[in-house]
């Protein structure tokens, strides 16, 4: 590899960071300065209207969110991490159940497991994907196994078919965590669509997020739509009468009425973050880096919507360091599995258990790629790998 050769055939725009405009890692003021009046609008209407909890606004955004999931029923309440719990918790998931998911995600997916006193089982990864593996998927079901809980990681659906398969086999429920992949399509049909349940965040890291937290459940099931919106209140349905026991877990309508004015715009926001994940893919294989730099598995047959664009690099620690010289921000998602996490140090695990899993969290590094991240950014944050992965050779 030639650096100047590669800075002459297209990176000579790419300035230095203390040059170019400096960049956070997520940029939500430029995303709001594009939906300013928009968003002040909707919010004074849900002032004027006094009404703060659940009512029309949370009505309205369930059912432009089921239209564009493409289910029948949307069920609002007040974190990602609540969605997944109220999915376990409307199928009656409890003490001596084992639900299947991957180590490799955020801690609220087995989390919710947990909570609920049922344990979380863990199948290893495929790296390429950083989903669940069918087969090690499989290999895990046991006769305790009550659901399957995928998770379609950084924007990438995990391969439903098989998995879908495996739960019709063993008659498992499936629930979805499509909190980083709204809009997400796995050969046409979009995320949240095709388990029992699916489950969003609408953090405001997302790409649909709020200005605070914020989660939905999707379903075509009408006894458990109504189930979950009994549990969302406390388990009633009318006041002061308790038919479940539920937890408080409603959505504000001033999140619901920022989220529907950002609803209008996520397709355009997802076509611009996949077109700087395809920028990045010319600029590193213009650059000659596809050899030490493995990038997001995209096939052609799932549509990514990259929350995350995240890749796999040797030397993690000097390159990330390399970048924040520049004054170039990363995250790391993840740096240790669940498995070994404190937390779930009760189940057992131990390293060397899931070894694609634990690989990958020493591997991977997440580069910026919101929407209104510029070309000449993207060239310096292609370049300074290309430098430090250079200076290491």
């Amino acid at each position: 590899m030639n650096l100047t050769r590669d800075l002459e055939m297209g990176f000579k725009t790419a300035k230095p960071m203390d040059e170019a405009s400096p960049f956070t890692f997520l940029d939500l003021r430029a995303q709001f300065r594009g939906i300013r009046d928009e968003v002040e609008a909707a919010i004074r209407l849900v002032m004027e209207s006094q009404h703060f909890i659940l009512g029309p606004e949370v009505e309205s955004l369930e059912d432009e969110i089921a239209e564009f999931v493409g289910c029948r029923f949307a069920i609002a309440c007040a974190s990602g991490s609540d969605a997944l719990l109220l999915a376990l918790m409307a199928l009656g998931i409890g003490p001596g159940d084992e639900v299947v998911t991957t180590p490799f995600t955020f801690v609220a997916t087995a989390g919710s497991i947990a909570r609920l006193g049922a344990r979380p089982v863990f199948a290893d990864i495929d790296s390429a994907t950083f989903n669940l593996n069918a087969s090690a998927l499989a290999a895990a079901i046991t006769s305790r196994t009550r659901a399957i809980l995928p998770v379609h990681l950084f924007g990438l659906p995990a391969e439903m078919d098989p998995i879908l398969e495996i739960a019709e086999l063993h008659k498992l429920a499936v629930i979805e965590d499509a909190a980083q992949a709204i809009g997400a399509k796995y050969r046409g049909r979009t995320v949240g669509s095709m388990g029992t349940m699916g489950c969003l965040s609408f953090f405001p890291s997302k790409n649909l997020g709020g200005a605070g937290d914020g989660g939905m459940i999707t379903t075509d099931d009408p006894v458990l739509a109504d189930r979950l919106k009994v549990l969302r209140v406390h388990g009633s349905r009318k006041k002061y009468c308790y038919e479940l026991l539920g937890m408080n877990s409603r959505l504000d309508a001033l999140q619901a009425a920022i989220l529907r004015v950002k609803l209008r715009h996520l397709s355009e926001w997802t076509a611009a973050r996949q077109r700087n994940a395809q920028r990045y893919r010319s600029l590193f294989e213009q650059c000659g880096l596809l050899s030490d730099v493995v990038l997001p598995s995209a096939p052609a047959e799932l549509e990514h919507v990259y929350n995350q664009f995240v890749v796999h690099v040797p030397n993690r620690e000097q390159i990330r360091n390399t970048l924040q010289e520049s004054g170039i921000p990363t995250e790391i998602y993840y740096p240790s599995p669940l498995h070994l996490q404190p937390a779930f140090a009760g189940l057992g695990y131990r390293v060397g258990d899931f070894p694609e899993a634990e690989r990958t969290c020493q591997e991977v590094l997440a580069l910026p790629i919101y929407p209104e991240l510029t070309e000449e950014q993207q060239k310096a944050v292609v370049t300074s790998i290309a430098r430090s992965i250079e200076h290491a050779h």
